[in-house]
């Protein structure tokens, strides 16, 4: 038998002054777009902010649906649009927000699996890392990279 340890570093942050300029403007653009969310159901709001190498800031809400599995997570909203406006352009980050009841979450929110999953191959297609900002209104958590995320992780090799 053999064991294998996995770890991940996460920076975090207490605030939105102590991020980086572009990184604190990121995040102010999540949260401002998880007003846009349609979430009649859970009443709960995420907005996502992806920035792209060429500048450009796409956003993305979740959107709900009365049949449940039919909704979208806002990162993948976000990421699936900078793919399809800008299609060789890599991503550099994404912020991540949620609010619950119109209050922003004390504690960061990672994305679902299946968000992993899309990030991870937006990573690996750019072979470009993906740094992750995962927000709450009493910490900010920082991932470099969507592997860390995802470190057992179903990619193209996997189909061959």
């Amino acid at each position: 038998m053999k064991e294998t340890q996995l770890s991940i570093k996460i920076t975090e942050y207490a605030n939105l002054l102590e991020l980086n300029t572009t990184d604190s403007e990121l995040v102010k653009q999540a949260m401002a777009i998880s007003e846009n969310a349609y979430a009649p159901y859970s009443n709960f709001k995420v907005g996502a902010a992806v920035l792209l190498k060429n500048g450009e800031i796409i956003t993305g809400t979740n959107q709900e649906n009365a049949a449940y599995p039919s909704g979208l997570c806002a990162e993948r909203t976000a990421l699936f649009y900078a793919n399809s406006k800008f299609p060789d352009v890599p991503v550099l980050a994404i912020a991540i927000v949620a609010k619950s009841n119109n209050v922003f979450t004390e504690q960061p929110i990672g994305p679902c699996g299946s968000c992993r999953q899309v990030i991870f191959e937006t990573e690996t297609r750019f072979k470009s890392p993906i740094k992750i900002i995962m927000v709450g209104t009493k910490k900010i958590s920082v991932i470099e990279n969507a592997k860390s995320l995802l470190p057992i992780s179903f990619s193209e090799n996997d189909l061959k």
